[in-house]
């Protein structure tokens, strides 16, 4: 199963530069509306995570919300896919016009410390790295390592060609002192952090419930002095909005669990903002995750 989704990637980025763009939109909506349909893992993991966002949705009203949020999510892959071969700077020169907050990166890159951007998996993040890449230059972010290494290495290979450094969480020793560097000597690190991928994350309150999300970004900001900043990020009809929040205060690491409540609650309201636009098909509130049986030590 592995090695045919490393085919449909490969294919995805070969062949669907040479489809017309009407073509692509259609086939990648009829897409998502099949996976709609079918209701399958991520669809039904989705239309829970989407109920604890807005919990006043009626039934029907859920079943459009996820829908949507389906449709949303293949727009990503369509846009990941095109990527490599559009115009960045039109695509940059749209983005300048529609950014939230862009004072507060402003500012903190002016500081000279460092910056540490997190994110949740909304709209389309690799439309924001593209776009600070375009202004401010390389930054570096860490990535899941997918199954075939064929797989990962493609990714690697996509957002290096847009210009990111590219860290992977595992197999190549701690991805912690590399980021250090980065933040030291006043760069930028970016992170998606909505989800807990080590299980060494800490327990927030997220929209009523109790969510794992990780101490990274807080701890490298409590580390090294940089400024931390939330962005969020959702597509609009015809582009992509991007806010940037004000800094969340991390002045040592007495204050990592406050700051990692902050950026949860900045998360949300992006999220509530924009719920379709939540790329969550995974297990997040800590009642929905998989019950780790205990370990035999005898």
């Amino acid at each position: 199963m592995s090695r045919l989704a490393d085919f449909g990637y490969a294919a995805g980025w070969r062949l669907l530069r040479l489809a017309p763009g009407e073509l692509a939109v259609r086939a990648f909506h009829a897409g998502a509306e099949l996976a709609a349909r079918r209701d399958g893992p991520g669809a039904r993991q989705l239309r829970r995570n989407l109920a604890r966002v807005v919990p006043t949705a009626t039934p029907a009203e859920l079943d459009a919300l996820v829908r949507d949020g389906l449709r949303s999510y293949a727009r990503y892959w369509r846009e990941v896919f095109l990527l490599p071969w559009a115009d960045h700077a039109a695509l940059v020169g749209r983005l300048d016009d529609t950014l939230e907050g862009v004072e507060h990166l402003n500012d903190a890159l002016a500081a000279g410390r460092g910056v540490v951007v997190a994110l949740p998996h909304s709209g389309n993040w690799d439309m924001a790295g593209l776009w600070f890449v375009w202004h401010h230059g390389a930054f570096s972010t860490v990535v899941e390592r997918l199954a075939p290494e064929a797989l990962y290495q493609r990714f690697v290979a996509y957002r290096g060609s847009l210009g990111f450094d590219i860290v992977p969480l595992t197999g190549a020793g701690s991805p912690t002192p590399r980021l250090l560097r980065r933040l030291r000597a006043g760069g930028v690190v970016c992170l998606l952090t909505d989800r807990d991928l080590t299980g060494a994350g800490t327990a927030v309150e997220f929209f009523g419930g109790a969510a794992r999300m990780p101490l990274g970004p807080a701890r490298l900001a409590a580390a090294t002095g940089a400024t931390l900043l939330v962005v969020g990020c959702w597509f609009t009809p015809d582009g992509w909005g991007i806010r940037f929040h004000p800094p969340v205060p991390v002045p040592d690491r007495s204050a990592v669990l406050r700051a990692t409540q902050t950026v949860a609650d900045r998360f949300a309201i992006d999220i509530a903002a924009h719920p379709r636009d939540w790329h969550m098909l995974q297990p997040l509130w800590i009642e929905d995750l998989p019950v780790t049986p205990p370990r035999d030590t005898r």
